[in-house]
């Protein structure tokens, strides 16, 4: 990363990039380092389990032929025009480009999304996507698995524009595979007017009111990171089975005894919408989208023992022959005007340098959003969920999809 920088945000926010951290959380429980730390954090993954590698086929690109591409990504998770129906960023890179995008919102969470190709991607099939987006740990798995195609740089100059901290992550040095796509916060949230007292802790969730209304995330990393913090953990530092368990049982014994309704991926959203659901453990972006198209109902904090912050990725498969496209549309994707335009409207946190300034010409004030650029005392209580290894990996998730009853 070249000389040490001199500004501490900056030689902290080095230090945290160089350690090997995980998925849909990051951030150094040491205190708060601004948005560059926080990216730092969110820009390195942890090992996750599986051994098996692809075949690493030879692939050709079709896209000086064939002007397309797929792309999956979560819910919510670009700009949107309800009048319209259409992405307006992907309407105007269609026009620019040429190349047409048929945007699938696929991704309900890693793990389920990873079963659905894993078996594909192993055998070096076309799973008929040309970009899918993908939490830090998984991303680390998929490449370290050989499931994805390098990146050739070139086609996107534009990943200058990627922080400098997300420059060089550990899951994949020099961003050969890879570049960050959005960052965020799991958290709390509550409906105002069914749950009016409101939640401040983790604990609040068991609160006899809310029995049968609750959501929990199946993303083990959030809704276990969020239980262990509760606990008294400090999940970036030295814990193992004991402290997980424990926090585990805190999860099965709510499962079993009905307050917590559901575990879910992103289709939390439709209990939250419906009613059926009044709290839970959510990502925070999604509440900031859900309160705009339905009357701020809802809600959300960082809980008081502290929240988890998670990265997704933009990935080639392995057998995708469109891969030039897919590179013109991530290098799209990182102009600053470009992701300002998505940043207001998925209120993520954005990873484009210079996306803050170019907010001022869309939405001023947004400028000071602290889901898009986050806030010091925010920073202050986001933590690291701490690298798994392989046997870890396998055990724990093991025994939080079986709590889950996955």
């Amino acid at each position: 990363m070249g000389n040490t920088p001199q500004d501490p945000q900056i030689r902290a926010l080095v230090a945290l990039s160089q350690r090997n951290l995980s998925r849909r959380t990051v951030l150094s429980a040491a205190g708060a380092l601004g948005l560059g730390g926080l990216l730092a954090a969110c820009g390195t993954g942890g090992t996750g389990g599986g051994n098996g590698t692809a075949a690493g086929p030879a692939v050709t690109d079709i896209s000086a032929s064939d002007p397309s591409l797929n792309w999956a990504n979560w819910t919510l998770y670009l700009d949107y025009d309800d009048e319209k129906k259409v992405y307006p960023t992907l309407e105007a890179f269609t026009q620019s480009s040429g190349i047409s995008v048929n945007y699938a919102e696929d991704i309900d969470g890693n793990d389920t999304y990873y079963g659905k190709v894993q078996a594909q991607l192993k055998a070096g099939q076309d799973i008929g996507q040309d970009i899918f987006t993908l939490t830090d740990w998984m991303a680390g798995r998929m490449i370290r698995q050989g499931y994805t195609q390098a990146l050739d740089l070139e086609n996107i100059p534009n990943s200058a524009n990627l922080l400098p901290s997300l420059q060089d992550v550990d899951f994949d040095p020099g961003r050969e595979h890879s570049l960050t796509w959005q960052s965020g916060y799991a958290g709390i949230a509550w409906n105002k007017e069914k749950f009016p007292k409101g939640l401040r802790t983790v604990a609040d969730l068991w609160d006899p009111q809310l029995k049968g209304r609750i959501t929990v995330l199946d993303e083990m990393r959030d809704t276990m990171g969020l239980l262990m913090l509760n606990n008294g953990v400090d999940i970036s530092g030295s814990w193992g089975t004991d402290e997980f368990h424990a926090a585990l049982e805190v999860l099965s014994e709510n499962i079993g005894n009905g307050q917590i309704r559901q575990v879910k991926g992103n289709s939390y959203k439709e209990d939250f919408i419906s009613g059926d659901a009044i709290a839970g453990i959510v990502w925070s972006g999604d509440l900031v989208q859900m309160n705009f198209e339905n009357n701020d109902q809802w809600e959300f904090v960082i809980p008081e023992a502290g929240g988890t912050l998670w990265s997704d990725n933009l990935m080639v498969p392995v057998a995708s022959p469109r891969k030039t496209n897919a590179e013109k549309l991530m290098d799209y994707y990182y102009q600053p005007e470009v992701a300002a335009q998505v940043a207001a409207y998925v209120n993520f946190i954005c990873p484009v340098t210079g996306a803050k300034e170019a907010m001022e010409k869309i939405d001023p004030s947004l400028m000071e959003n602290p889901l898009i650029f986050p806030a010091e005392e925010d920073l202050e209580k986001a933590y690291v969920f701490r690298s798994l290894d392989a046997d870890e990996e396998s055990s724990f998730a093991a025994d939080f999809q079986d709590a889950i009853g996955a």
